[in-house]
């Protein structure tokens, strides 16, 4: 079994970027006078759910009857702003990759391994991240990004990846995806991937019976064989 391309997920497997998520969620919220105010434990249960868009309409279904309800359009324009706010959090450099993960890219290119990012995530976040912590667009750092806003089914359905091997030309006994969730490793693993997991602070307590590999970090020192 040959190893030609690593497939990364992107909110919490390269870093800790929920807590950013959250803030301009947040911040949207009270700019557009919703009432809403999402804690560390609302957003935890609020992951198990993909997709910002999707989060929206999850906690609006738990509202008491009578409270204003947004509508697909304007949930779609609020996730807009919260994209861009989300961009200016990042674009003040308050955001660092987890351990291992720069390390093991760098390696991963000069070993002559392509990569790739398969996330539920939108585009421009993939490249808000990127800038912050490497200081380049995504497609300087990888050979492909597969996201959220290109496929019809985000994660646990299997799309992004699909997506992501289609565009690598590779089949998926080829590759190792890399993930931090429970709906992550379900998504990999439906499109045939072997999975790696490092789990975030808000998925450290998701099942991940189904994966591969599940160490701290990346960190060379935690790495599988095939990767060290």
């Amino acid at each position: 079994m040959s190893l030609r391309a690593l497939i990364f997920d992107v909110d919490g497997t390269l870093a800790e970027t929920e807590e950013a998520h959250r803030a301009a969620f947040n911040q949207i919220f009270a700019q557009w006078d919703l009432g809403w105010n999402w804690s560390v434990d609302d957003y935890r249960t609020l992951l198990k759910t993909t997709g910002g868009k999707e989060r929206m309409r999850a906690h609006q279904a738990t509202l008491p009857v009578g409270e204003r309800r947004l509508s697909d359009e304007e949930i779609a324009s609020l996730h807009k702003e919260k994209t861009a706010a989300y961009a200016a959090i990042l674009g003040r450099g308050d955001l660092e990759l987890r351990p291992g993960v720069a390390e093991l890219i760098d390696a991963g290119r000069k070993a002559g391994l392509k990569l790739a990012v398969a996330t539920t995530t939108n585009t421009p976040n993939v490249e808000a991240l990127c800038q912050c912590c490497w200081g380049v667009s995504a497609l300087e750092i990888f050979d492909h990004v597969a996201a959220g806003d290109m496929v019809d089914n985000k994660k646990p359905a299997p799309d992004v990846f699909l997506l992501a091997l289609e565009q690598l030309g590779l089949p998926p006994e080829d590759c190792i995806g890399f993930e931090d969730s429970r709906n992550g490793v379900l998504s990999a693993k439906g499109a045939g991937l072997r999975v790696l997991v490092t789990p975030s602070a808000y998925t450290d307590t998701d099942n991940f019976d189904d994966a591969d590999w599940v160490i701290p970090d990346l960190t060379r020192a935690n790495l599988p064989p095939e990767l060290a």
